[in-house]
């Protein structure tokens, strides 16, 4: 059932997302490391961040971190993966930093509602 739909729908903790962020944040930084210098051009864990989510959100509906946290975003419509576009534009409203901080009562950020997605618990393999 998509989210949208489901009157009982539980989003995962706060605690849960930012876990899976910081991973990705971190290996942002790694892979960052290989054509720029993090700490002087800023701008570049930022591109792999945006990129990042793009190219994991829109074709597995999970980044690296979230896999490890259990956590995938999917569409809050049919619950099925936002695609290529959504998930760079997903990524750019998240390298912006306010929208994750203006949520509504299912912890969608200002940049999961415009681009229509949810966060939700990933199924058990």
């Amino acid at each position: 059932m998509p989210p949208a739909a489901d009157p009982d729908f539980t989003p995962p903790s706060l605690g849960r997302r930012f876990g899976a962020l910081v991973i990705d944040w971190v290996l942002c930084l790694l892979v960052s490391n290989f054509f720029a210098d993090p700490m002087r051009d800023g701008w570049a864990p930022v591109l792999v961040l945006i990129l990042e989510y793009g190219f994991f959100l829109g074709l597995f509906a999970q980044t690296p971190g979230m896999y490890i946290a259990r956590i995938r975003c999917v569409a809050w419509a049919d619950g099925g993966r936002i695609g290529l576009i959504r998930a760079l534009l997903r990524g750019v409203l998240l390298a912006l930093a306010v929208p994750p901080l203006i949520m509504d009562g299912h912890r969608r950020g200002l940049h999961d509602r415009l681009t229509g997605s949810v966060i939700t618990d990933a199924p058990r393999p």
